[in-house]
């Protein structure tokens, strides 16, 4: 089973910084991580990827924005993070992280995506 849980989010002014947590936790007996990401949506737009990393540590994709979004993952403490710097209006929206795998039940293993709640960010003055 794979819990990911997000905190971070608020009311925040355009120009500051955010960093969003996702703390997550890993069955490691029957369940392997391969990517990490954070994903957005906002209201009546589809959810759009806005960074990825690889569970060795690479940056597989960062939204159109590279220089203002983030991504890391602190495997000691079971945290994956989003920093966002310079908050514009557009970047409001639930923030949600994703994990993507495999896990083994039996002889079978299955291709799996998990989802946090999210976490709601909104950039007004």
């Amino acid at each position: 089973q794979v819990v990911l849980v997000e905190s971070g989010g608020g009311l925040v002014q355009p120009g500051e910084s955010l960093i969003l947590s996702c703390r997550y936790s890993v069955n490691t007996e029957n369940t392997r991580i391969d990517r990490w990401g954070w994903y957005r949506q906002a209201p009546g737009t589809q959810r759009e990827v806005v960074a990825t990393i690889s569970s060795e540590g690479t940056v597989n994709r960062v939204n159109g924005s590279r220089s203002r979004f983030s991504i890391s993952r602190d495997s000691a403490k079971n945290t994956l993070y989003l920093q966002i710097n310079n908050l514009k209006p557009e970047d409001t929206a639930s923030y949600s992280c994703n994990a993507v795998g495999v896990r083994t039940t039996g002889w079978v293993n299955l291709d799996e995506t998990y989802w946090g709640q999210g976490t709601q960010v909104t950039v007004s003055s």
